[in-house]
């Protein structure tokens, strides 16, 4: 997999074709909207949907962990979806996890949907705090457009960037990265996109999955 790395503040970070970024010096792993329990909430409401997101999810921040050597995960907000993530399946397979990276320090950044949802519980063992939440030049964030004192990196948006022919469109998962902020993409694997209108001075790095590309962006879409 080929990631691109981007300087800001004056820190290198590594941007993930898995949808992360990645702060060397600190061994920090960055994930944005990861919405464990949003099938589970789905199907509260009667809707048939995917079993076995969370799992999915947690096998994909294994990867990245293994991958990076990261000793800290600090979640940009929306880590549960709804108060239906509290249902007992998601909750197991959450503490199972927990109980195999226990030395990991977590973090989170809580967001919109974690207000909602209400906190995760106790014995997994994250630390909660409210955004602007700043640790050096950087300023983590669940909302990208927040007055913060450092460099900021939110999530909340779910950014894709359409890239068009006469024929075809693809929707693809991007980074905003902009003089003042980096918008991620979404992490969780049932959370769909918003597609972007870049601003000035904005750069856009779409994913694959496999590899991040630095794109063009049109600012007049």
């Amino acid at each position: 997999m080929t990631s691109v790395t981007v300087d800001a503040a004056g820190e290198q970070l590594v941007l993930l074709p898995q949808k992360a970024v990645y702060w060397p010096r600190e061994k920090l792993l960055a994930i944005a909207d990861i919405h464990f329990g949003k099938a589970a909430a789905f199907r509260s409401f009667g809707i048939p949907v995917p079993r076995g997101t969370t799992t999915e999810n947690l096998d994909a921040l294994d990867a990245l962990i293994d991958a990076t050597g990261a000793n800290h995960v600090l979640f940009l907000g929306d880590f549960l979806h709804a108060r239906a993530a509290h249902a007992a399946g998601t909750q197991a397979a959450l503490l199972a996890w927990r109980r195999r990276r226990c030395d990991l320090v977590l973090t989170l950044v809580r967001g919109n949907h974690d207000k909602h949802a209400g906190d995760p519980a106790d014995v997994l063992g994250i630390d909660l705090v409210d955004e602007p939440y700043t640790v050096g030049p950087l300023s983590f964030c669940h909302h990208p457009d927040l007055d913060a004192p450092g460099f900021v990196l939110a999530g909340h948006v779910h950014p894709v960037y359409v890239l068009a022919t006469r024929f075809d469109a693809l929707r693809l998962p991007c980074f905003v990265l902009g003089p003042r902020r980096m918008i991620l993409p979404s992490f969780g694997s049932f959370t769909g996109g918003h597609a972007i209108r870049p601003e000035e001075g904005d750069r856009i790095f779409i994913t694959s999955g496999e590899a991040v590309h630095s794109v063009k962006a049109n600012l007049s879409r």
